[in-house]
């Protein structure tokens, strides 16, 4: 007869074999960077998904319907959108009124610009640079490469939690707060600032090709950090790389973007 252990692994073995399937079963390729991306859901869901989301947030918000603003939010956006790196997305931009240093851009090309941003971006070229990143967000499909890692990690902490067994709870509920922290800080906040580099590198270029001064880009985030007081939390602590992380990054990519303008806008210059 054997003895009741306190730890069950066949959870555990079933779900690392399921990951690995899952892992290498929904791999894409991210555009204009190249990277390997895990996702799940399939592209006409995530843009049904993003226009819904959308009409949502526009119902409930202020849209500025008209104005010299909305004009040059337009303008900017169908410039980037002509040398973007996607052809299915309904490209829509609008202006929403309110205090919030914002802007978003969900899948289908769903675009929205705060006025409260719009000091920050202080002209053309930042505002190119802001608009850039989030419509980035939106090609790589970062929502649903998010969303297919939040996945996999709460089904492994379903697996785990069920290898466990009969333990003592007070001893599972401290291994799975260590796991859940570990989760966070270790895979999910990296990511997330992985993510932010990767949109700050594709807007970058896609401002260049538009014809924009990506030379604007460090002065811009300089700004940002005036404009939160010159406080941030610490970068392991943050969903988004710091200021100063971001401006370095900049400075690196520069040459090559100056380069892409060159290609793109040289004629007529």
């Amino acid at each position: 007869m054997f003895e009741k252990s306190s730890f069950f692994g066949l959870p555990l073995i079933v779900f690392l074999i399921y990951a690995v399937y899952f892992y290498f079963s929904h791999q894409e390729t991210v555009p204009l960077t190249g990277r390997s991306q895990l996702v799940d859901m399939s592209r006409k869901d995530e843009m049904v998904l993003g226009a819904k989301a959308y009409q949502d947030i526009l119902q409930k918000e202020k849209v500025v319907a008209s104005g010299k603003l909305v004009d040059n939010v337009r303008t900017i956006g169908q410039r980037l959108a002509a040398v973007a790196d996607e052809t299915d997305f309904k490209w829509e931009f609008n202006v929403i009124n309110s205090p919030q240093v914002n802007a978003f851009a969900l899948p289908g090309g769903k675009v929205a610009v705060y006025t409260g941003i719009i000091p920050v971006a202080e002209n053309a070229n930042g505002l190119a640079i802001i608009m850039g990143h989030e419509i980035a967000h939106a090609i790589a499909r970062h929502g649903a490469e998010r969303m297919a890692y939040q996945k996999l990690k709460n089904l492994g902490m379903l697996a785990v939690s069920s290898s466990l067994g009969e333990m003592d709870a007070g001893k599972r509920q401290l291994i799975m707060g260590a796991l859940g922290v570990g989760a966070q800080y270790g895979m999910m906040l990296p990511f997330s600032r992985e993510h932010e580099s990767e949109a700050d590198y594709m807007g970058l270029i896609y401002a260049a090709r538009a014809c924009f001064d990506p030379r604007e880009a460090p002065k811009l985030w300089e700004r940002m950090g005036k404009a939160n007081g010159g406080k941030a939390p610490a970068e392991f602590t943050s969903t988004h790389p710091s200021h100063d992380t971001r401006i370095t990054q900049f400075n690196e990519w520069m040459p090559e973007a100056l380069k892409v303008r060159e290609q793109y806008c040289s004629k007529g210059k």
